[in-house]
């Protein structure tokens, strides 16, 4: 599991930004995380970060967090528009060691693929069926499976992006695969419960072991 953080030139806290809409690791976290991922070739990796990496799930690319309005001027949309608070990557993992855009994180899954199982990312709040950017809520990368778990709330950001789930991951022993199931907890978008168009089988890199 990884904390985001402010870049280094916002404020401690959330600040006048309410954030930095953009995600953040530091250096140190980035070294950690593949020093884990390198030394433990027999276990199952899940990655854990507040933000998707760029180009995984739904609306995670370049000014996607945004939309353009009448005067084709960005403005507000998943997240909060501040020009001082790097709003091309405000929907993805953007700093990675103070450097804007690296790329860090996928060049490494690149050269290792299937390495890390899952990447557990949210951030973007938006409707279970969304796709925008050609990419939905779950979607498979240099060997992992990328999911969005957002949200829990609903009551942070719009109300149109706003359907509160939570997620399960069942893992059997002996067993090479997840199931992930999706579960609503109001009826706001589709009846309360289990939303079965989300259900998947994902395909891990080796068998769970439990002892």
């Amino acid at each position: 599991m990884m904390s985001d953080i402010n870049e280094p030139t916002q404020k401690v806290g959330r600040g006048t930004l309410g954030g930095n809409p953009a995600g953040v690791v530091s250096g140190d976290t980035f070294r950690w995380w593949k020093r884990m991922v390198e030394e433990n070739h027999s276990s199952i990796i899940i990655s854990a970060h507040h933000y998707m990496l760029k180009n995984t799930t739904v609306a995670s690319g370049d000014w996607e967090g945004f939309r353009r309005n009448e005067k084709g001027e960005w403005t507000t949309w998943y997240h909060g528009y501040w020009p001082q608070g790097s709003p091309r990557g405000a929907s993805y993992l953007y700093w990675v060691d103070g450097r804007e855009d690296s790329g860090a994180f996928q060049d490494f899954l690149a050269a290792k693929p299937g390495r890390v199982d899952l990447w557990l990312g949210a951030h973007t709040h938006t409707a279970p069926d969304d796709t925008y950017g050609g990419k939905s809520h779950i979607e498979r990368r240099w060997g992992t499976t990328f999911i969005n778990v957002a949200e829990l709330t609903k009551y942070m950001g719009e109300p149109r992006n706003c359907v509160p789930r939570s997620w399960l991951l069942t893992f059997t022993d002996g067993i090479d695969q997840v199931s992930a199931r999706c579960y609503l907890h109001t009826s706001d978008f589709a009846p309360q419960g289990w939303y079965d168009k989300f259900d998947r089988t994902i395909q891990l890199s080796k068998a769970l072991r439990m002892s």
